[in-house]
């Protein structure tokens, strides 16, 4: 059994570990431990009411006869009633297939494979990129605007947006095309599974510069979390307006934030640095510069810091979509 390893291994790391290595669901590994100690079941008493065994037996012979056997309860049922017969309700005809492993779903059905998770991993900025599309509201009800926006998941720079009446994937191509021609060809990028993202000119551009696509899961919003994340940081900004006079209003409002974002907004998820300062490579030297300066404020009251020397955030080592493997993270290490 695969237990006894599970506790070999744990006993290096921990149960979480050793079963994501296994590939060992913990709650499985939990009850393979501890059995559940159960009790004969009590029997449900036989109602005075219920069919005697002659007449159930009868019940199956008829429906498993040549001429029901491949028909629905309901038209059986529905036949003998109309042919002035009652052996007993749909619901009862149930109990009895089922009591004799003759009920189940008889017709063919579509299965559909799992989709693959996807795994994607940076540690540098121009390895993957991601991009979506969202709507803002126009001048009138039921105007919509369309705002395409590509970005680094490393960096989180804003490496290429247009806004559009409509979505079209060949507007979406030529957005691409040029935020590659500006900032290099990435390894892969990541979009969901809209139509622009699937269309075949977007596949057709990507493979043609040899960029892998990836794509994620069906009603999975955590499968697109750099993209979703920019969208809400746009959306909840105070400056952020309930709607827009025109399409050049919106660009102008855009490529306003757009630039602040970029240039400005100290982000998070990147010690509080700037996408700039991180995709155009000045993060570390920032970095040191405020290090002198807490420990310049340290060194003038200590007091004020207690026994810990203040640290600056640091700049992370990587990002990724869905987190790796142990072993991917122990090689960027």
């Amino acid at each position: 059994m695969i237990n006894p390893t599970v506790d070999e291994l744990a006993e290096h790391t921990s149960i979480k570990q050793a079963c994501d290595l296994l590939g060992r669901a913990r709650g499985s590994h939990y009850r393979a431990k501890k059995p559940r100690v159960h009790g004969p079941a009590m029997r449900r008493p036989t109602p005075p009411n219920a069919l005697t065994d002659a007449e159930q037996a009868a019940v199956l012979a008829e429906l498993t006869s040549e001429r029901f056997v491949d028909k629905a309860i309901a038209q059986t049922w529905a036949t003998l009633l109309d042919e002035g017969t009652y052996l007993c309700s749909m619901s009862t005809m149930y109990r009895i297939l089922r009591a004799n492993g003759a009920a189940g779903e008889r017709r063919r059905q579509a299965t559909h494979p799992p989709r693959k998770k996807p795994e994607l991993l940076a540690t540098k900025p121009g390895q993957i990129w991601s991009w979506d599309i969202t709507k803002l509201r126009g001048p009138g009800r039921g105007v919509w605007f369309q705002l395409y926006v590509v970005l680094d998941i490393f960096s989180r720079y804003v490496v290429g947006w247009t806004l559009q009446n409509g979505e079209d994937s060949q507007i979406a191509t030529t957005m691409l095309e040029e935020a590659m021609g500006v900032h290099g060809i990435p390894e892969a990028v990541h979009a969901d599974r809209g139509t622009s993202m699937t269309s075949k000119p977007v596949a057709q551009l990507l493979l043609d510069l040899g960029v892998d696509r990836s794509h994620s899961r069906p009603r999975v919003s955590n499968d697109n979390p750099f993209s979703e994340a920019a969208f809400k940081t746009l959306k909840y900004a105070p400056v952020f307006p309930d709607s827009f006079g025109s399409l050049a209003d919106a660009r102008a409002f855009c490529e306003a934030f757009f630039t602040y974002y970029n240039h400005e907004h100290r982000h998070s998820g990147i010690g509080l640095h700037t996408p700039a300062s991180v995709h155009h490579g000045t993060a570390t030297q920032i970095r040191a510069h405020r290090q002198a300066t807490l420990d310049a404020a340290s060194a003038a009251h200590p007091e004020r810091f207690g026994n810990r020397r203040p640290q600056a955030p640091k700049l992370p080592k990587a990002a990724w979509i869905n987190q790796p493997s142990p072993e991917a993270l122990i090689q960027t290490a």
